[in-house]
């Protein structure tokens, strides 16, 4: 395809690709997603022209979703070295345009084109997009190798995607042993952000705390071994697990709160799908809805978990709809 167009999405383990057309209704092309660990090139054109030679596929055009900062012309990649120019990027994969975006403006550009099929709710408000009408402002946010937080503002039918860094906004403790699991980060990082909590490493740093204040020594850990432990039973790793739940709601109620996102709230990232079997019966939702006078109308705000697999590319490919026609 001649107008296909190049869609990335990078985060700080993998770098996912895949094509676009731009003309079709639901632009992403589905069979053509590949996805390799960015610890195995050294830049994203190195990544991308494997990708290419290995698909055989051609591309003028690209939208690159990067997690990260995007800075003018660059964007470095926050848990991971690559640094990214949209130029450098261009006139090594002879491009004749390069859009570049954070990863989670690329996430809100997915909303409009979800499924129910796409969506879980977390708790009792359901998601009717076709009865919403008008304007509209959501927000999304979600944990993998860092935490996410973007947002979608819908105006007049013009869609308009907020790139943050919201993930790094500083953690505000709601209980007591949260407070205590603070300290125990401060100690370790000084700032503690709400990315140290909710992302891959939040899960350990969790489970690490909960043992320091047992008085007891974990060991090495890994996010996987936190999760494998817990579906077997292990006490302090569903402990820690009903920790990162519950403090993922309350962050997803303070997004709503600060972008006023009363239309709804997309979870996403890639623990999402495999906390689902834990999401749905946690604190999460009482933590998102326990917003003091506020309370009530975060009761009425819709959760919904998103489901599917490439939603970073799905939002790429609709930022490559400008090119259509």
């Amino acid at each position: 395809m001649s107008d296909a167009v190049l869609l990335a999405d990078i985060g700080g383990t993998n770098a996912r690709f895949a094509l676009a057309d731009p003309a079709a209704p639901m632009p992403l092309l589905p069979d053509s997603v590949r996805q390799f660990a960015v610890a195995d090139f050294p830049s994203l054109a190195d990544a991308a022209r494997h990708y290419l030679e290995q698909t055989g596929a051609r591309a003028g055009r690209a939208v690159l979703a990067v997690a990260g900062r995007v800075d003018g012309d660059e964007a470095r990649i926050t848990n991971h070295p690559w640094v990214i120019s949209r130029r450098r990027t261009g006139e090594a994969l002879a491009l004749t345009d390069v859009e570049l975006v954070n990863d989670f403006a690329a996430q809100a550009m997915a909303i409009p084109l979800l499924t129910p099929a796409d969506l879980a709710p977390i708790g009792p408000v359901g998601w009717q997009p076709d009865a919403a009408g008008g304007d509209r402002t959501y927000a999304i946010l979600g944990p993998g190798t860092g935490l996410g937080v973007g947002g979608l503002l819908i105006r007049d039918g013009r869609h308009y995607p907020l790139q943050t860094e919201g993930g790094h906004v500083s953690f505000a403790p709601g209980t007591p042993l949260e407070i205590e699991i603070l300290q125990r980060l401060s100690n370790e990082f000084g700032r503690v952000s709400n990315e140290r909590l909710v992302c891959g490493q939040g899960l350990v740093n969790i489970h690490r705390a909960l043992s320091a204040i047992a008085g007891t020594d974990p060991g090495p850990m890994q996010p996987q071994d936190v999760t494998a432990r817990a579906k077997e039973g292990d006490p302090r790793c569903q402990h820690t697990i009903d920790v990162f739940c519950a403090v993922f709601g309350a962050i997803a109620g303070d997004v709503v709160l600060t972008l006023g996102a009363w239309d709804g709230v997309f979870l996403t990232g890639g623990l999402v799908p495999r906390l689902m079997p834990w999401l749905a019966h946690s604190a999460f939702r009482f933590r998102f809805e326990h917003k003091g006078r506020f309370s009530p109308a975060m009761a009425r705000v819709p959760t919904l978990a998103v489901l599917h697999p490439q939603p970073g590319l799905l939002g790429a490919a609709a930022i490559a709809r400008r090119w259509r026609g």
